[in-house]
């Protein structure tokens, strides 16, 4: 159950990192990605590279999806598979972390995949059937010092995954969460692991694309089967 030959998934933080290996995966099967992202450089090559579609858009702003939105339409394109990967983390002690960053990381981590899948869930239940896959952490269920923000966002995300996954039941579309451990994307490289204690090294971590495997495994199950939440670790 690999072939997704004709159906249009939509990624966000598709430029790099998990984003980009999801796409990858995606576009190996035969979707048709539409990758988004913020950085219009990084976006434009890897969605050269992928022969997929670009859209420029903050997903944590209500604007700029709308913007994202009209643009989708214009060109009629309608997602069927919705990932919503685009996240925000930093590591500071609760004391430490200001409320401008924390209202950040809830608006890209909580509120974006909330924009997105309002926007998008209609259709998809019109047409009886889509997906929308949430890309959780082993912070959505586990707390660490230091992870405040980026806590409180995953925990967040899990339960309005689990609120749309009831809200969506017997309408067609399927609602999955995929939650992996520490993974090695550039989004680790001004915290630095190997050198603080406590944090897992770069070496012992998960590769993208084993979380771009597990998405396409979640998404080409037969149309009977929803994998609620599926949660991957390196072994």
């Amino acid at each position: 159950m690999s072939d997704l030959t004709g159906r249009t998934a939509l990624v966000t933080g598709a430029s790099k990192g998990i984003g980009f290996a999801i796409s990858q995966k995606l576009a190996e099967a035969g979707a048709n990605v539409v990758m988004v992202a913020r950085s219009r450089r990084e976006l434009q090559a890897s969605a050269r590279e992928l022969d997929a579609g670009a859209f420029v858009a903050d997903v944590s702003d209500a604007k700029s999806v709308g913007r994202l939105l009209g643009a989708l339409a214009e060109r009629a394109i309608r997602p069927e598979i919705l990932i919503n990967n685009a996240g925000l983390f930093k590591i500071a002690q609760l004391l430490d972390t200001t409320p401008e960053d924390f209202e950040s990381t809830l608006r890209t981590n909580v509120i974006a995949p909330f924009l997105l899948a309002r926007a998008l869930a209609p259709a998809m239940r019109g047409a009886g059937r889509g997906h929308i896959v949430t890309i959780g952490s082993i912070a959505d269920r586990h707390a660490y010092a230091g992870n405040a923000a980026y806590a409180a966002s995953k925990f967040g995300a899990r339960a309005m995954h689990q609120v749309l996954r009831e809200e969506m039941r017997g309408s067609g579309i399927r609602v999955s969460l995929v939650s992996p451990g520490p993974t090695d994307t550039p989004l680790w490289d001004l915290i630095e692991p190997d050198s603080k204690p406590g944090l897992t090294p770069r070496t012992s971590m998960l590769e993208p694309d084993a979380v771009g495997d597990a998405v396409l495994y979640v998404v080409t199950r037969p149309p009977e089967v929803n994998i609620d939440e599926l949660r991957v670790s390196r072994s």
